[in-house]
């Protein structure tokens, strides 16, 4: 062991054990892996985007403010963990389901279209929240006949879902 540094295993602790100034607010970490991130990004963005708006505008009028601008990024934060507590609380089969899609297709989104449409509908009707992709004409969601429909364990593991949600019903 050398300092933090482990050499036999290659194990470096990256954290910082200062504790924060008393006027900026704690806030708890998001915790999630890329792939719900992933799965959870349009609708995070759609609910955050006056906190992710207020930040950028912060680091451009503080030259990159890292610290000046620690207040609207622990906004930021605490509204993403806000989004996903909720995709959890009212939609999380749905949600688990278009993640794992996404964490055995290597982050492709088109390989999970299928899971993908499960899961949007369950957001669209629970948290009433939008999906915009910036910059497009037509959004994805929204085509009929899109590109790319998603692989055929999707199609099957999706067909399989609604199954059994409606046999519960």
């Amino acid at each position: 062991m050398l300092g933090e540094f482990n050499i036999a295993r290659h194990e470096w602790e990256n954290v910082d054990k200062n504790p924060l100034p008393a006027d900026i607010p704690e806030v708890e970490e998001v915790g999630a892996t890329s792939a719900p991130l992933l799965s959870a990004a349009y609708f995070i963005g759609a609910r955050c985007k006056p906190y992710n708006d207020d930040f950028l505008l912060c680091k451009d009028a503080n030259n990159g403010g890292t610290v000046e601008c620690l207040k609207e990024g622990r906004r930021v934060t605490r509204c993403a963990v806000s989004v996903l507590s909720d995709l959890n609380k009212y939609c999380f089969d749905e949600f688990k389901l278009n993640y794992e899609c996404l964490e055995q297709n290597n982050h492709n989104l088109g390989a999970c279209r299928n899971s993908e449409k499960i899961f949007n509908k369950c957001v669209f009707a629970n948290l009433k929240l939008t999906k915009q992709i910036p910059g497009v004409k037509e959004q994805i969601h929204l085509k009929e006949n899109p590109i790319y429909t998603g692989t055929s364990n999707d199609k099957k593991i999706s067909k399989e879902f609604l199954k059994s949600k409606e046999s519960q019903n």
